[in-house]
């Protein structure tokens, strides 16, 4: 037995659920009203002590173990949860190594000095009248700056280093923290001075570094944060994470905004989902991170980016710095291609001329869920700008336009989206499509993997083994997914897999897939660790001893895969045969009865589809 199922088989869901939903006893099992959505009328979400699991029959549709639970209630990703409910169930996770250890007290130590900086900042705030005013006038309230830790760093070239080393922590800590600078020609001075301090955190709220806006306007550069330390990666950080993720998931979207001033307007004002990048440009790591808590995000872009072409260009959909003040930068491109390699749907939205989210919510807080309203999808957007700025009375500006759209197209994956994308564009230019069609690029089609004979495995065995597949082969996962779009069926997923740290294996995969800087075998060994990591090692490992060569491949694992496919619609009808029956029982609503007699239709379809595959591969 692996620690991750010791750990789930000594904890008692029931009672994990039940201390943030109250739970209704209901033969074996419990019901209640879910935790992430709104709905007081019927209750949809129903817990399976027997087998460990949860599920939401209502608007979420969601269910998965009790790793999966603590994930979505706290924001948090599987190590995290695995740490607390080890702790929980009193088991010991692997010890750390003795370099493990004293790297990570290091950095509890570079916290604990950061959180010294906060106090202090702090201090020199509440004692500082002009910046409070400054402030105030802003409209941020006494309450919010306390809640973001705002600060002021002294016009003073020594206050913060003097005040440290008095508290007894070495220079050369202050130095690793990116707190002081060291002098050419010997001596070290503050790195802030005469700036209004913001803390930035990471997803788990722990200190990280600062980001810092200048108080005289004079001052050059306006912005500056920490430099790069084992704490601070501003490639890796989303300023106001930390603050904004159950309200990310709450809210099914996350808003990311330019400015450090602007998430906190926004928050106090009830956008409780705005986060901003560190000033640089928007990577690909943030958006996998905002990926985990929606896959709904809109971008803000301020009037210059949105109205002027030579944004279109680039990746960086804000500054690139923001020690300087470049132009902004906006890639449609860069960001299709998120969209299809994160299954996420990223729309773009235009602030009015002269204004930054701030100034939007202080006018008027209900303005910014109606711009909000008005996002559009990327390549819409696109077109937008491009169309409105242009003469199409002259056959050349249409031609100008198509070449920057369609490869725009090209790199959506949903063929429906796509071809869809095609024919608005060709209305809007007034052209035939078929003159579009040109632009199509030649499509690769994976060669389909050579006959051979697979033993065959248990119920039990065939989660690890199709892992293990997958592990060997990442692009296997394509092949897969065209045996289940050709039933009609959705595509391979981690809800495929019943326990959580297969569906983190299996996300590892996807993840692995959707980059380009690594062989997705190497990726997925750095994304997974401890006993995920050992777990996915052993599984890939067993599959090496399969030899693609021989016959009936193709059909084998085609049908392990199925199998897995079944075991899920199989689960997800005994679950919701039980809430049916839960359901009839009490008097309810009849939209409630219909919606579930519509589920189990369609989930009857989909078994009916998967024997008819199955039994063709016998």
């Amino acid at each position: 037995m692996t620690v991750v199922e010791e750990v789930k088989d000594r904890i008692d869901i029931a009672e994990v659920i039940g201390q943030s939903v109250q739970l209704k006893k209901s033969g074996k099992n419990f019901t209640g009203f879910c935790p992430f959505h709104a709905n007081t009328r019927t209750p949809a979400f129903v817990v399976f002590p027997d087998t460990g699991t949860w599920r939401c029959f209502g608007a979420c549709n969601e269910g998965g173990d009790v790793y999966k639970y603590v994930m979505k209630a706290e924001g948090w990703d599987f190590p995290q949860a695995l740490q607390h409910l080890a702790e929980r169930a009193g088991v010991e996770l692997r010890p750390r190594t003795p370099a493990q250890e004293a790297q990570e007290e290091a950095q509890k130590g570079l916290r604990a000095l950061l959180e010294s900086a906060v106090t202090f900042y702090r201090h020199n705030l509440l004692h500082s009248e002009p910046v409070l005013e400054y402030l105030h006038d802003r409209g941020f309230s006494t309450e919010t700056l306390e809640s973001f830790g705002i600060g002021y760093a002294m016009e003073s070239w020594d206050a913060l280093q003097t005040f440290l080393l008095d508290k007894g922590h070495e220079r050369e800590e202050l130095l690793e923290a990116g707190l002081i600078v060291e002098r050419e020609n010997g001596g070290y001075y503050d790195r802030f001075r005469n700036r209004i301090m913001i803390p930035i955190r990471d997803a788990r709220g722990h200190l990280a570094g600062f980001g810092a806006r200048v108080f005289n306007p004079k001052d050059q550069p306006k912005f500056i944060n920490s430099p790069q330390t084992v704490l601070f990666d501003k490639g890796r950080l989303l300023y106001g994470l930390d603050l904004a993720r159950k309200a990310i998931r709450t809210e099914d979207q996350a808003v990311v905004v330019e400015g450090y001033l602007d998430v906190i307007a926004l928050h106090q004002a009830g956008h409780g989902n705005a986060v901003s990048p560190m000033g640089t440009a928007l990577t690909s790591h943030q958006l996998r991170t905002l990926k985990r808590y929606s896959r709904n995000i809109v971008l803000a872009l301020d009037a210059d980016a949105a109205g002027n072409q030579a944004t279109l260009r680039g990746l960086n959909v804000a500054r690139e710095a923001l020690d300087r003040d470049p132009d902004p930068v906006f890639d449609a491109r860069g960001l299709v291609r998120y969209e299809g390699r994160l299954n996420a749907e990223i729309r773009i939205v235009g602030l009015p001329d002269g204004k930054d989210p701030d100034e939007v919510v202080l006018d008027d807080p209900d303005a910014w869920s109606d711009l909000l309203q008005k996002a559009t999808p990327v390549v819409e957007y696109v077109m937008d700008v491009l169309i409105d700025s242009s003469d199409l009375q002259d056959a050349k500006n249409k031609a100008a336009i198509a070449r920057q759209v369609l490869p725009l197209i090209e790199d959506v994956l949903d063929p429906i989206e796509r071809e869809t994308y095609r024919q608005g564009l060709a209305r809007r230019l007034k052209v035939d499509e078929r003159a579009m069609m040109g632009w199509r690029p030649e499509k690769t089609v994976r060669s389909g993997q050579a006959a051979q004979e697979v033993p065959q495995v248990n119920q039990a065995a065939t989660e690890g083994f199709c892992l293990g597949l997958l592990l060997r082969d990442p692009e296997l996962t394509y092949w897969i997914d065209g045996q289940l779009h050709a039933l009609e069926l959705e595509g391979l997923s981690d809800q495929d897999f019943m326990s959580t740290d297969s569906q983190a294996i299996f996300k590892a995969v996807q993840t692995s897939l959707g980059q380009v800087d690594e062989e997705p075998t190497v990726r997925w060994k750095a994304l997974l660790k401890g006993t995920t990591l050992d777990q996915a090692v052993a599984f890939a490992s067993k599959a090496e001893e399969v030899d693609f060569d021989r016959p009936k491949v193709a059909n084998a694992i085609s049908a392990d895969f199925l199998r897995l496919r079944m075991r899920r619609v199989e689960g997800l009808l005994e679950q919701l045969s039980f809430q049916q029956q839960a359901v009839q029982e009490v008097e309810t609503d009849a939209q409630q009865i219909v919606t579930l007699a519509q589920q189990a239709q369609n989930l009857v379809t989909q078994k009916r589809r998967l024997d008819a595959a199955l039994a063709g591969r016998k």
